[in-house]
């Protein structure tokens, strides 16, 4: 059962950020991981900036989460997690249906470059790999975050994205997507 987050929820969402979290330690750059992974101070922050959580409950537990943002023309997907032990039940998938159907806007997920699974997910579930160029100023325009993270990070973009800007729409790595 997927519900909106609430203010109740705030201690189990940031457990299930830092257990999930877990699959980046020794993946991601060293210089870009934190322990914890998010702070409960970064998640007010992101609170604080308009992320609106969804949460998947299992049996009233609270087992996954993600995040939307509106900014300027485009829906963002943040912070998505889901606790290690539910992983690959399609609370993922679900999470992300949910806040996909919810935009009429083009939806851009970020993430980072050497997370394979989490790209080959996005992929399944018809995003697609932005070209590098586009990426950097996606990253520039609709995110607040560092140079170093946004040189170890990837965009990926739904179709209406694509459609609403053919002029930017060169896809990175179709093959990619197509492979996974």
């Amino acid at each position: 059962m997927i519900t909106p987050c609430s203010t109740e929820d705030f201690e189990a969402m940031l457990a299930i950020v830092n257990n999930a979290a877990q699959a980046y330690r020794n993946v991601i750059p060293s210089d870009c991981w934190h322990e914890p992974y998010m702070s409960a101070e970064y998640l007010c922050a992101e609170i604080g900036r308009n992320v609106v959580f969804r949460g998947f409950r299992d049996s009233g537990r609270l087992v996954g989460i993600m995040g939307s943002q509106r900014v300027d023309d485009v829906t963002l997907i943040r912070h998505a997690y889901v606790l290690t032990e539910h992983r690959r039940c399609g609370i993922g998938a679900a999470l992300l249906s949910c806040l996909v159907n919810e935009s009429e806007r083009p939806v851009l997920i970020g993430t980072w470059k050497a997370a394979s699974w989490a790209i080959s997910f996005y992929c399944k579930h018809g995003f697609s790999l932005v070209d590098e160029r586009s990426k950097n100023l996606l990253l520039k325009k609709y995110w607040s975050i560092s140079e170093r993270q946004v040189e170890t990070s990837v965009v990926l973009a739904d179709e209406n994205w694509f459609e609403k800007y053919p002029e930017r729409s060169a896809r990175a790595a179709a093959n990619f997507c197509k492979q996974k």
